[in-house]
């Protein structure tokens, strides 16, 4: 019996109703004529699949000693998890409460956290991806803090009402035994303690538990007989205790800088003293108080003097400074300081018995917005060397890009020339936090992620395999002047802050040509050499991008359209012909506007290049007539024929970079040609140029000094969906925070907000007719049009037919526009070689193409047969190499051929805009399908990918919804409501790869990966890291035969008689509800439920049943000897006083 899928019925449906809207044009092809589609349905599924960068606001920390293993919790709720280098792993608690603490089931593979909505879960790290198996939300206290003792199945957890509560970890279940503040405090206090701050255990006896209250008070209290054995005042607030770990001492830091020591049997008054950073006044009085120490931690050596870590503490009159972590050991302090306040620190140690020796080798430090371990064995307190990526956050990220299945070359050629970068003084040891395993997934190709930041640098990663690593930095900073002073600063009137700031990047993978555009209107060219080189000076080429003016808006309606130059090469395109010259040197007097000044000054001291992007060409754009120049909003670069394009609301500019030479500087409104059908006037610009941090309407005035902000990438948390009233609230929202947000960033939710607002709006079909229509007079166009004049924004180089009566390809540039026009423009390059450095570059305009609702978003074009035509490329040589090892480069790698296909249709041209996507063939220019993707919202990134040996077009749309449509029939395959835009740093960064990959930055400090394909999906579980190994716990420390003689060491405490039901009762079913874990038996497959399970928990108790029994022996082994020695000594006194009368004793 054949076997039904439904999934192939409603890919018939989703087929009939996309070809149904194309077969309605003539041209379209015959059914024998269409291209075989290999892309079904069943090749797609969408899921996340690894989480890089650091944690975003993180606030509490755990680490496993004996599995290696850090978890890391944050404000919103996310733990992650990590172990060695590339064994990471995230997940999210559904609340989304912050996580107030966490605590390790040390070795068993599990992970305790209390949130702050008062619930706590136990996580099982069994499985690869974490899953919680029991849940307890507490109803009626607020949970302040936590504590479970190594090898303990009893959670401690301590309240706001000064309350402990003790929780059966492995059933979640409250155990009717409770402390209450009023039982373990004096009856003669006439005050509540305030909320527990500390709970641990006496590391030599389990029976006693050490209280500390926020007040000042700490109590030791005996758990068997229930009453409070001593209790230790102090007039400043307790932050944390410590122990020594032979359980006779313990240290407590207060909010007054001090560290009190106190000896467990005498409370009267602590046995010492100290401010650490308090100045001594020579008098003897009391040292000045200082800042709070918010934790300490004890730590013992067995070979020397005890380590005392703290934070905090520092002295009222350091303002300013950094946070510092001090470590005393012995005599000497050291302060540490950091680059950002601390949110937490643990001391890791040898052993995980709090009543051993605990030597302590490294302290990690948590801080806001790092991650810092400190080697506490190298004089001088040397830090790790981190090798997880958790710089991505740096600089704020403003760019990204993913390329995946790269030439597998690139990645050890970045690796050689970044490991020069890499910084000196590191610790020698190896990286302490080492647990887990890597996966075992089959998928090897190369991955490289480029991200741009605020700064002027750029990143390249490795992400092969699911990790990631910093491959090589570049600072593009360096070619220009920097301000020495507050007071002088650079001439960067288009943004206030971060002139250097990435806006866009175009990079050749093949011939590892790198285009950069900054948000100062600068565009920079590298090339890639292995080679030193000084340049004496930077090749610069100012451009000067004229405005466009109408006769009714103009703010100068006298004046006349300056012409644009262009060189004698652009001789066929619609502008007159003069030769480029270099502009005059710019003026910027009181007298006059502004003019002919760039934004930012070069570099004019030679420039020291090292290997890897070298600076091959500068371009920027000038100021014009007092109007600075507009940011620059497309970009590409084309290795093989030696140009690089780029556009704005101005117009566009090629550029021959072989040359140095400007070859076409035209308004949008000349690409249209005389006989266009899409001809129309050319807008005015606005009368005064707002500042492009304001988030308003048109007729708003400009923003003050303080609509600024330092990162590019701060967000919003907006939703953004279809219903009217929502957007509107957005809208608002978006005008509201409009000053914590960069102008670049702002201009973009402006430009977002207007597509919101305006896309309720009814608007006539512009593709009735592809070759006429008619301008919407709504009044959301209307304003739209007195906003912003149409900009370029997508370019495409590629070989095709210029013309409809064009029989053979040529080397073209399709241009895209925001409103939706694509225009071809066809270039005449010269024969290669000494020519090519000769003769210019003809380009001559031929109109527009198609129109399609909303502005263009990607093209690219397919053969006859469907195959995707990447852009052609010259093969990557060594620019400071010698010519013969350049000629035998070219000779090794062939460049990519040059097409010549010839008959009627021979191509596809794939169109995606953000209402549509439409496929023309060429060079007819017949539109042959057409899918609209989105009514009610608009797609913000879409890209043309390979996947599965054939090629789609997937789209990330505004609602949330990712989409991907075959190719060329622009059938739907999958649409998935993934993710609401509720974030401007998502829309500016999410991007597409091929085979099925793609991210987007989730937070300011991290990289959210995930895949589209169905293989990838299938394939996940292998491909990802494991967080729990078996290991053998340590061995106990040995009491030695005195201490079990006499009742020294450990005393040992059956928790079981004390807080099970049949000891204690029922606890109060109103205090804390229990929910059972979404993991459930899926979540447990082999784990903690299972026969794995059972057969681990068995062993542990063999192992303690041992351990007992051998314990057991030693003591009878003990009193055998004692009872042999008593025998002996008695015989002896007999012996002796056998035969003495009663008066000679």
């Amino acid at each position: 019996m054949k076997k039904f899928n439904i999934r192939k019925v409603l890919d018939g449906f989703t087929a009939a109703s996309s070809s149904s809207s194309a077969t309605a044009q003539p041209g379209a092809p015959k059914e024998n004529d269409v291209v075989q589609e290999t892309l079904q349905s069943e090749h797609f599924q969408l899921c996340k699949t690894v989480r890089h960068g650091f944690s975003y606001q993180p606030s509490s920390m755990a680490f496993d000693p004996v599995q290696k293993i850090l978890a890391i919790g944050t404000q919103t709720g996310a733990l992650r998890l990590f172990g060695r280098a590339g064994v990471e792993c995230y997940c999210q608690h559904e609340s989304g409460a912050a996580v107030i603490q966490l605590q390790f089931l040390i070795n068993e593979g599990a992970l305790v956290s209390a949130l702050a909505d008062d619930s706590i879960h136990l996580w099982n790290l069994r499985q690869k991806i974490p899953a919680i198996l029991h849940s307890l939300k507490f109803n009626r206290e607020r949970i302040t803090y936590c504590h479970l003792p190594f090898q303990s199945k009893w959670l401690y957890i301590g309240t706001e009402r000064g309350n402990i509560h003790i929780v059966n970890v492995e059933s979640f279940t409250l155990s009717g035994y409770v402390i209450m503040w009023n039982k373990a405090i004096e009856l003669s206090t006439k005050t509540h303690p305030g909320p527990v701050v500390h709970i641990s255990d006496n590391p030599m006896d389990e029976g006693k538990l050490l209280i500390g209250f926020e007040c000042g008070v700490v109590v030791l209290w005996d758990l068997k007989s229930k009453k409070a054995d001593c209790r230790y005042n102090y007039d400043e607030a307790i932050h944390s205790v410590a122990w020594h770990h032979e359980g006779k001492q313990f240290v407590c830091s207060h909010s007054d800088g001090t560290l009190t020591t106190w000896n467990i049997r005498a409370p009267a008054k602590p046995v010492q003293i100290i401010t650490p950073h308090g100045k001594q006044p020579k008098d003897g009085k009391k040292p000045e108080p200082c800042k709070p120490i918010l934790k300490v931690e004890y730590k013992t050596t067995r070979a020397g003097d005890p380590f005392m870590v703290l934070s905090g503490g520092l002295s009222y009159d350091t303002v300013g400074r950094r946070a510092c972590l001090t470590v005393m050991h012995g005599k000497s302090t050291a302060v540490l300081e950091m680059d950002y306040p601390i949110v937490d620190f643990l001391t890791l140690c040898e052993t995980p018995y709090p009543n051993d020796f605990q030597e302590p080798y490294a302290v990690v430090v948590l801080l806001e917005k790092d991650l810092v371990v400190i080697d506490l064995g190298q004089i001088g307190y040397p830090i790790f060397e981190s090798p997880y990526p958790l710089s991505i956050h740096e600089s704020p990220v403003t760019c990204c890009e993913y390329f995946a299945d790269c030439p597998a070359e690139l990645i050890p050629a970045l690796y050689s020339v970044g490991s020069r970068q890499k910084r000196q003084g590191y610790s020698k040891r190896e990286w302490p936090i080492s647990g887990g395993n890597w996966g075992q997934g089959t998928q090897s190709y190369p991955e490289i992620i480029i991200t741009g930041h605020a700064d002027g640098s750029i990143k390249f990663w490795d992400a092969s395999a699911l990790m990631l690593q910093v491959l090589y930095k570049l600072k593009t900073a360096k070619v220009f002047e920097r301000a020495r002073g507050k007071e002088e600063k650079p001439n960067t009137d288009i943004v206030d802050e971060d002139p250097f700031a990435i806006q866009t990047l175009s990079w050749c993978p093949e011939s590892r040509m790198l285009c950069v555009a900054g948000v100062s209107a600068h565009v920079i060219v590298y090339r890639f050499s292995k080679q030193e080189i000084t340049t004496e000076a930077v090749q610069l080429l100012e451009v000067r991008m004229q405005c466009e003016f109408s006769d009714v808006d103009s703010p100068d309606p006298g004046g006349e359209q300056t012409p644009t130059p262009s060189t004698p090469g652009a001789s066929s395109s619609p502008q007159e012909s003069e030769p480029f010259a270099q502009p005059p040197a710019g003026s910027n007097s009181s007298d006059g506007p502004r003019d002919n000044i760039p934004c930012l000054q070069l570099r004019s001291s030679p420039l020291k290049q090292f290997p890897g992007y070298q600076v091959e060409l500068v371009i920027q754009l000038v100021w014009v007539s007092g109007e600075p120049p507009q940011q620059i909003t497309s970009l590409a670069i084309n290795s093989s024929y030696g140009l690089v394009v780029f556009g704005n609301s101005n117009g566009l500019a090629v550029v021959d970079y072989l040359q140095k030479t400007l070859l076409l500087n035209m308004g949008t409104s000349e690409l249209y040609s005389p006989s266009d059908p899409y001809q129309r006037q050319p807008l005015s610009p606005r009368r005064g140029r707002q500042p492009s941090g304001a988030l308003c309407d048109s007729n708003d005035g400009s923003n003050t000094s303080e609509d600024r902000c330092k990162s590019p990438t701060s967000g919003s948390t907006s939703p953004c969906n279809s219903d009217d009233e929502r957007k509107q609230r957005f809208i608002e929202k978006v005008k509201f925070k409009s000053r914590r947000f960069s102008k670049t960033v702002a201009n973009d939710f402006a430009k977002m907000s207007r597509k919101i607002s305006s896309s309720s709006e009814q608007k006539p079909d512009l593709d009735a007719k592809d070759n006429s229509f008619t301008r919407s007079r709504s009044s959301s166009v209307t304003s739209i049009d007195r906003e912003s004049r149409e900009a370029i924004c997508s370019f495409c180089f590629c070989e095709s037919f210029p013309r409809k009566s064009d029989s053979l390809v040529s080397p073209c540039l399709l241009v895209g526009t925001t409103q939706g026009f694509v225009m071809m423009v066809a270039l005449s390059l010269p024969p290669g070689g000494d020519q090519r450095l000769q003769q210019p570059v003809g380009i001559a305009s031929c109109g527009t193409m198609v129109r399609l609702k909303g502005g263009i978003l990607t093209m690219a074009l397919l053969d006859a047969a469907g195959t995707l035509l990447p852009p052609s490329y010259e093969p990557w040589y060594d620019p400071n190499a010698s010519d013969e090892e350049k000629e035998k480069s070219r000779k090794r790698r062939p460049a990519s051929p040059h097409l010549s296909q010839e008959g009627q249709d021979a191509q596809f041209a794939v169109l995606c805009s953000e209402k549509q996507a439409k496929v023309v063939a060429l060079p007819s220019q017949t539109r042959i399908y057409k899918h609209n993707i989105t009514e009610t919202s608009f797609v913000l990134r879409a890209d043309v990918v390979q996947m599965a040996g054939a090629n789609c077009i997937a789209c990330f749309c505004a609602n949330g919804h990712i989409m991907t449509l075959s190719l060329p029939s622009l059938r739907p395959l999958l649409d998935v409501n993934y993710l609401p835009l509720t974030d401007m740093r998502i829309a500016r960064t999410f991007c597409f790869s091929n085979l099925g990959q793609a991210l987007y930055l989730t937070s300011p400090t991290e990289i959210q990966r995930i895949t589209y394909s169905q293989e990838t999906c299938d394939n996940l579980q292998e491909m990802l890291s494991e967080l729990f190994t078996p290991v053998e716990t340590p061995e106990a420390p040995n009491r030695g035969f005195f201490k079990g003689l006499f009742g020294g060491g450990a005393q040992s405490l059956d928790r079981e008689d004390l807080f099970s039901e049949t000891a204690a009762g029922k606890a109060s079913r109103s205090l804390a509800q229990h929910i059972p874990g979404p993991g459930g038996m899926e979540g447990m497959k082999g784990a903690a439920s299972g026969v794995v399970g059972d057969l681990a928990r068995a062993r542990i108790a063999l192992d303690e049943r041992g351990q007992k029994l051998g314990e057991l022996e030693e003591r009878t082994a003990a009193m055998m000897a004692s009872a042999d020695s008593f025998s002996k000594h008695a015989h002896v006194m007999m012996l002796k006083y056998k035969d003495k009368k009663w008066y000679q004793l």
